[in-house]
């Protein structure tokens, strides 16, 4: 498919997990010395459409290369059997097109193979999936590798120990040292899992030693959970401030290093004060500098890092950005498991924290009838409350694997698809009065990533909303049900994330005339509108096809007979609805 020759070689892989007991008859797992595990690339064998487009090196010319990139088709990943013949003949003319404007994307190839290896439902079934940033799609690999892995062992409750116990335990074990693995963790940082980003999130929050003259800090960019922590903050009388966003979200680098220092704290032990930054925004698609970590740090800051939007498609590393704890999620990352999150936090804060209660499993001692109380030892344990999510760990462990071979590559992809995404948006028009189908709001990328291993300084998140042909915002439900109806599945709303929407929509303002009890129906009241944005968002599965199904969805959009039809499909099953 490329425009250079590729051999299909299959690459080593990890040994499978295997038992073996040690001196005191403990079960513990056979420590994994291969970096990539047995569902790592996929091994698929290449079908006979490569070997009719992949020359051999020795008879591969620069006029050949020149010519692929011009009239090599579309790959089998852009057919789906729900097209019509018309549809695949548009998908194969754009798609040429394409990669004319985006030869880079050849680079990718291998990311296709991983779209028919462990994403051809999708085609099977017709959808365009483009909402990554809600929920990451599994890899039918892991889904495998993991359920062999359940039927092959017994795991038990990790607090005693059986059989079933120490090989949950060393289960659990191997996904903490995945974890640091992943993210580069110098020595002193461990792994607390959490239900999702948002339980770590609130874990900081209820333990952080706000007090009177604390500081939290944190952009209006943010998700709700972020903003959450302000409640525990309050309550202890600590002054909350927030860094405006810009009007295409995110944060101005001078502005948030001023409020930072305005609101520094005069002693880190005497006012112990909070820096929380949004690695990316889930709405605006911005990218902030992870250059403020350390300058809140130095001005006396505690650094917490949400990571959940960040970490699906971008290299990390807590090497170079040493913040004191980041919230993750994993099946935004992978897909699966859901349910499980990760708060990777140095050990020498957590012991800053103070927890406003105890649980099971993270106590050594209680008295009961009393007050006394001794914290188990592990300092990740004192934050995992109950039994954690031991069944699913080892699936943490293989998805990390699966993701770190994939993750260079998805930089690039992501950008030529975001860039043709946006670019053919911004183009369309309504057939009768030539007005703009659609507006852009979030942040675009200002560079294209041209070389695997690049990083964008934005998402592949695109927030619009979609217009009428005078000018006006079409409904959200109704945009929700069009694109339904064609198998596509975006999102619409806030995103949990007011802030960023508020700042996109230009109803900042609005804002500060809200009142206690306001619902989001007086709020659109009050605004005259509708609030929200329609989300696209693509991720570890996407390819062209996705996108070229989006921007044909958005093509009809302007074309009156097809919008007048798919609306009173829609006032048919609101009438419905209300009957």
């Amino acid at each position: 498919m490329g425009n250079t020759t590729s051999t299909h070689v299959c690459p080593s892989v990890s040994a499978p997990v295997s038992l073996k007991h040690d001196s005191q008859h403990k079960v513990i797992l056979r420590k994994r010395s291969m970096p990539l595990s047995v569902l790592t690339l996929g091994c698929v064998p290449a079908p006979s459409y490569y070997e009719s487009y992949c020359p051999s090196s020795q008879e591969t010319t620069v006029a050949d290369r020149d010519e692929k990139l011009s009239f090599d088709p579309p790959p089998l990943y852009a057919y789906s059997t729900h097209d019509s013949d018309l549809n695949v003949d548009s998908a194969s003319a754009a798609y040429k097109t394409f990669l004319k404007t985006y030869p880079e994307y050849h680079s990718t190839w291998i990311l296709d193979s991983l779209r028919r290896s462990d994403f051809a439902r999708l085609d099977r079934a017709g959808e365009t999936y483009v909402d990554y940033m809600g929920g990451s799609l599994y890899p039918e690999s892991l889904i495998r590798v993991h359920t062999e892995f359940l039927q092959q062992n017994i795991l038990g409750n990790t607090h005693s120990v059986s059989n079933a116990s120490s090989l949950s335990s060393a289960c659990a074990d191997e996904a903490r040292q995945a974890v640091l693995q992943y993210f580069k963790a110098p020595a002193g940082y461990t792994v607390v899992f959490t239900a999702n980003a948002s339980a770590a999130l609130k874990l900081i929050g209820e333990a952080f030693p706000f007090q009177e003259g604390s500081s939290y800090v944190l952009s209006a960019d943010s998700h709700n959970s972020v903003h959450g922590i302000r409640k525990f903050a309050s309550q202890r009388g600590a002054q909350v401030t927030y860094i405006e966003s810009t009007p295409r979200g995110g944060l101005d680098l001078a502005d948030a290093k001023h409020i930072l220092a305005d609101n520094k704290p005069k002693s880190r032990h005497a006012q112990p004060s909070l820096f929380a930054l949004t690695g990316q925004s889930n709405v605006s698609n911005s990218k902030n500098p992870l250059s403020l970590i350390k300058y809140a740090s130095a001005l006396g800051y505690s650094t917490l890092l949400d990571a959940a939007a960040l970490a699906p498609t971008s290299v990390f590393s807590l090497a170079e950005h040493s913040v004191d704890a980041m919230a993750i999620s994993f099946y935004k990352m992978f897909g699966f498991p859901t349910g499980v999150g990760a708060l990777v936090v140095k050990e020498s804060f957590l012991e800053q924290l103070e927890r406003p209660w105890f649980a099971g499993g993270t106590v050594d001692v209680v008295q009961a009838p009393g007050m006394l109380y001794t914290m188990v030892g592990e300092p990740h344990e004192r934050f995992e409350d109950g039994t954690i999510n031991y069944l699913n760990l080892p699936a943490v462990t293989e998805g990390l694997r699966f993701l770190s071979a994939y993750l260079p590559f998805l930089p690039l992809r992501l950008s030529t698809l975001t860039h043709h995404l946006v670019s053919s948006l911004s183009e369309l028009r309504h057939d009768g009065t030539g007005t703009p189908v659609a507006r852009v709001l979030s942040r675009v990328p200002s560079n294209r990533v041209k070389t695997v291993g690049g990083q964008s300084d934005c998402g592949s998140t695109v927030s619009l909303i979609f217009l009428s042909p005078s000018g006006e915002m079409l409904p959200l439900s109704f945009i929700e049900h069009a694109a339904t109806s064609q198998n596509i599945s975006l999102r619409t709303g806030c995103m949990c994330n007011p802030g960023g929407a508020a700042a996109l929509l230009d109803v900042r303002d609005d804002m500060a005339l809200l009142y206690p009890g306001v619902t989001m129906r007086d709020f659109e009241q009050q605004v005259g509108r509708e609030l929200g944005v329609v989300r696209i968002s693509l991720g570890l599965a996407s390819n062209f096809q996705d996108v070229w199904r989006v921007i044909q969805f958005a093509t009809d959009m302007g074309k009156e007979e097809v919008r007048a039809a798919m609306w009173n499909a829609w006032a048919e099953e609101k009438i419905g609805m209300a009957y």
